[in-house]
């Protein structure tokens, strides 16, 4: 099976959300994992400020590598990118634009979403290697920030919104312009129970399916 990268969640037939598992214990990152891939999600981030977090990526990676991507929130320095290059992940999310962490990210091969908010951070992400953002704290801006932003941004940037968004608000996120969202407590709080994560990835899910499903019969 080819490894997975984020791109496939702009066109193809996978919802797209990443995870955010703050709080996940190693001892049941794999359930939430399996949870997360029965309800159709396929790109997870565990944060750094999180419980031994190391060692839940690298049980989500030894688990599920090959079936979607895993790596790390709140990456903050570029020894951290490190440790998370080596316990396995792919995909390094920062909420903040620091150039050397995205430097040593893209040095190293691996998919990076650092945070901005500004035009200028944007625009420093994408100078250190970048070619995809997380707009944070991104409910507190809007939708109509966000369109505001891409007109002065390359086209082929992908701009992912994070910050108390969820199923209720991503179609607001889509139209104006995002490649997807990232959702944390509406989707996973600490302890939640595996069957119940399945349930809310489920949900978004059909929301999506409901959003391209409209999208196609607005279009015909």
């Amino acid at each position: 099976m080819s490894e997975m990268t984020i791109d496939p969640l702009i066109d193809a037939d996978v919802p797209p959300v990443i995870a955010i598992l703050r709080g996940v214990m190693p001892e049941q990152a794999r359930d939430i994992g399996h949870a997360l891939l029965e309800g159709g999600i396929r790109v997870m981030e565990v944060p750094l400020n999180s419980p031994r977090p190391l060692a839940s990526i690298e049980r989500l990676c030894g688990e599920f590598g090959a079936q979607a991507l895993i790596g790390a929130g709140t990456v903050l320095s570029v020894s951290q990118v490190d440790d998370v290059a080596a316990a396995g992940a792919r995909l390094i999310v920062s909420p903040h634009t620091d150039p050397a962490v995205i430097r040593r990210a893209v040095t190293l091969g691996l998919e990076c979403l650092p945070g901005c908010m500004s035009p200028s951070e944007a625009f420093a992400a994408l100078a250190a290697g970048a070619r995809r953002l997380k707009l944070f704290p991104a409910a507190t801006l809007g939708p109509g920030y966000l369109q505001a932003l891409r007109e002065v941004l390359p086209p082929t940037t992908s701009v992912w919104a994070v910050g108390g968004t969820g199923a209720h608000d991503l179609a607001l996120w889509l139209r104006a312009g995002a490649a997807g969202i990232g959702v944390g407590g509406s989707l996973y709080k600490a302890g939640d129970p595996a069957a119940v994560v399945e349930d809310r990835a489920r949900a978004l899910q059909a929301t999506w399916r409901g959003l391209q499903a409209a999208d196609q019969s607005g279009g015909e």
